[in-house]
C-alpha cells in the first residue's frame, strides 16, 4: 500500500540568513548536526551525498537559492520510494532567522508504519540537533563521529543502562544535568538538549554527545565534536565505551 508523507519543523535562531545557510548547505556544516558524514555539490544539478555506515544515499539538489531556499530529493526508486528535503530561511526584524525543514516522500510496501515512526523520530532529534549547533555553536565545525554498538534485543532494558552510564534519571526530561566519564576517563558535564523513546542527546561547550535507538538494529552514537580529534581513534574508543556500558 506504502504511505506519502510530509513532515515540517519550524524555529527561529538570533542569527543572520547566512549563518544559517552555511549550516544546511555544506559539508562541515551538516557534518556538525545530522549523521554521518556528507559532502555537498553545490549549485542546480548538484547533489548532497551522505555517508552513514553501509548506507550512501545521494540526493540531486534542486532547487540553490542562497541564503533562502534549499531543495534535494533522491528520484524515485523502482518501488516507488522517494525523499525530498525542503529548507525555507527567511531573515526577520532585529537580526533574527526562521527556518523551516520539510522532509515529504513516499515510503511503499505494508509495513511502512514502523519505518515512519522511526523516520520520524530521527528527524526531531536532527532539527533539534540543527537549532542546537546554530544556537550556541555558530560559526563553528564539528568532527562527526558514528559509533554502532552492540546488537539489541531488548530495548526496555538498554535505555536504563544508557541513562545510567550518562548520569541521568531513569525518565530524563530536556534540560536535565548529566554527568559522566568519557572514553579518555574525563568526566563530562552536559545537558539534556532532546530526549524521546528512541534517542536522547547532551550538549557541553565542546560537543553534542547523541545515542539513537538505530533501525532493526544496534544502539548507534552519532556525536559532533567541536575540537581537533582523530576521527577513526575517538569512534575504536567510544565503541569500546559502548561496549563497556551495555554488555
Amino acid at each position: 500500500m506504502g504511505h506519502h508523507f510530509e513532515a515540517p519543523q519550524d524555529a527561529e535562531f538570533d542569527a543572520d540568513p547566512d549563518l544559517v545557510w552555511q549550516a544546511i548547505a555544506t559539508g562541515p556544516g551538516i557534518n556538525s548536526w545530522f549523521m554521518g558524514r556528507t559532502e555537498v555539490e553545490s549549485g542546480i544539478a548538484g547533489a548532497v551525498r551522505t555517508a552513514f555506515g553501509e548506507h550512501t544515499p545521494e540526493h540531486r539538489v534542486t532547487t540553490w537559492d542562497p541564503p533562502r531556499r534549499l531543495t534535494y530529493e533522491s528520484g524515485q526508486a523502482p518501488d516507488g520510494r522517494r525523499m525530498a528535503y525542503e529548507f525555507l530561511i527567511e531573515g526577520r526584524k532585529q537580526g533574527s532567522t526562521s527556518l523551516r525543514m520539510v522532509v515529504s516522500g513516499f515510503l511503499p510496501d505494508d509495513d511502512w508504519e514502523a519505518e515512519y515512526d522511526a523516520m520520524t523520530s530521527g528527524l526531531h532529534l536532527f532539527f533539534r540537533t540543527l537549532v542546537e549547533y546554530v544556537t550556541h555553536f555558530p560559526g563553528r565545525t564539528a568532527v562527526p563521529l558514528t559509533v554502532f554498538g552492540p546488537a539489541v534485543s531488548n530495548w526496555e532494558q538498554i535505555w536504563p543502562l544508557v541513562y545510567r552510564a550518562l548520569g541521568l534519571p531513569d525518565q530524563p526530561a530536556g534540560g536535565d544535568p548529566a554527568r559522566f566519564t568519557g572514553p579518555d576517563g574525563v568526566p563530562i558535564d552536559a545537558v539534556v538538549y532532546h530526549v524521546n523513546p528512541d534517542s536522547v542527546g547532551l550538549r557541553t561547550d565542546t560537543a553534542m554527545y547523541r545515542f539513537v535507538k538505530g533501525f532493526n538494529g544496534p544502539l548507534v552514537a552519532m556525536h559532533h565534536v567541536f575540537a581537533d580529534i582523530e576521527p577513526a581513534s575517538a569512534e575504536t574508543a567510544w565503541h569500546r565505551w559502548l561496549d563497556q556500558q551495555l554488555t
